[in-house]
């Protein structure tokens, strides 16, 4: 009883600091961003949005990236009788330094992405084998209950595919999911080109895979318009659910295309490892993307609106989660079905390498 009465203390205490620091942090994230009046013209657009990335942006200094010397480069670039497309490209080249996934600006017609993030590497993932070899139709090869599809292998070796944080899971859904598949040996919970969506999601289905509750990072809040003005880092906690939950070992199978909120899971579950014992919870394939910061909008003259990283996340180590948490154990699926397509093993090329590696680690 005396440690149920704690951890609730604990969780009301990490709620309230939430709470007050949001509503700290309020004035700061809209007041000042608009504190000067910028012409809506190709000038006044720049200065408006270079001011915003330079007073709200929180990995400027983490990065190593002189935006004093970025707006010298491309005031230069601007020019009164520009056109708003030609303006569009300048803005967007601009923000592409800062190389973040959550930095975005949009128009009526256009949005600006920077994906480089997943680009260039090892895809790492590949449907056809997926549902060919493994899940089947899915009128009769597994089964689905809101974002998530789940299926028990003949080997015993339960399975979840969650493609998108944003589709919605409910407690019930998970109670579902999780007991159908408590019969078996181990799960996998593949997550790969998953790009993110609700942290609740995110929370909801990690707190299904701890009985206590567990430090899993920390948070901080832009308090002013300095690069470095920022609150003390916040724990954050994950509470356990009241309902289902799987205690026996986990394997997530991650690539670069997992971002945002799937980065937030990685790190929550493995967060719920005990250091002093062998990993339960174990990371598979390759780095995820990155995407830890709470991303927040903004709006220029023109109407235009800008989407940046306002409040920067860490593990419970304190490390920073920007730019991907790396695997438990790597797994190169491309590079090993080439060696296999070189080899003429015609076998090779129906599974998937992660997958396979997942079953050997949890047959141990």
């Amino acid at each position: 009883m005396l440690k149920l009465q704690v951890r609730d203390q604990l969780m009301m205490r990490n709620k309230i600091r939430q709470i007050l620091w949001l509503l700290c942090c309020l004035p700061v994230l809209t007041g000042c961003i608009g504190e000067d009046d910028y012409a809506n013209d190709p000038k006044g657009n720049f200065e408006q949005l270079w001011k915003i990335i330079d007073e709200q942006y929180c990995f400027l200094d983490t990065k190593g990236i002189d935006w004093d010397a970025v707006h010298d480069e491309y005031s230069k670039l601007i020019i009164p009788s520009m056109s708003n497309d030609d303006l569009f490209d300048i803005l967007s080249q601009m923000l592409y330094i800062l190389k973040d996934g959550h930095v975005n600006l949009s128009s009526a017609s256009r949005i600006s992405y920077y994906d480089a993030w997943y680009q260039g590497y090892p895809w790492n993932y590949r449907e056809d084998i997926l549902y060919n070899y493994y899940l089947g139709s899915a009128n009769s090869g597994y089964r689905t209950s809101a974002g998530l599809k789940y299926k028990i292998f003949d080997n015993n070796i339960g399975y979840i595919r969650y493609e998108s944080f944003s589709a919605g899971v409910g407690d019930g859904n998970l109670d579902e999911v999780l007991y159908y598949l408590q019969i078996c040996n181990g799960l996998i919970i593949d997550v790969r080109d998953n790009g993110g969506g609700n942290l609740t999601n995110s929370s909801r289905i990690a707190a299904r895979f701890t009985d206590k509750l567990a430090l899993t990072g920390y948070i901080q809040h832009k308090t002013g318009p300095g690069h470095n003005d920022f609150s003390e880092m916040e724990p954050i906690y994950l509470e356990p659910s009241n309902s289902i939950r799987w205690q026996k070992k986990v394997v997530i199978l991650t690539n670069r295309r997992c971002y945002s909120a799937t980065n937030d899971f990685v790190n929550i579950m493995r967060s719920l490892n005990n250091d002093n014992e062998d990993k339960r919870i174990i990371q598979l394939g390759d780095q995820t993307g990155g995407g830890s910061g709470l991303p927040f909008s903004s709006e220029l003259p023109n109407g235009w609106s800008v989407r940046f990283s306002a409040s920067p996340h860490f593990d419970k180590y304190g490390k920073s989660l920007e730019d991907g948490i790396k695997p438990d154990v790597y797994v190169n699926m491309d590079k090993i079905l080439e060696e296999g397509i070189e080899q003429g093993d015609i076998e090779s090329q129906k599974k998937d390498p992660l997958i396979e590696k997942a079953f050997e680690i949890l047959s141990e």
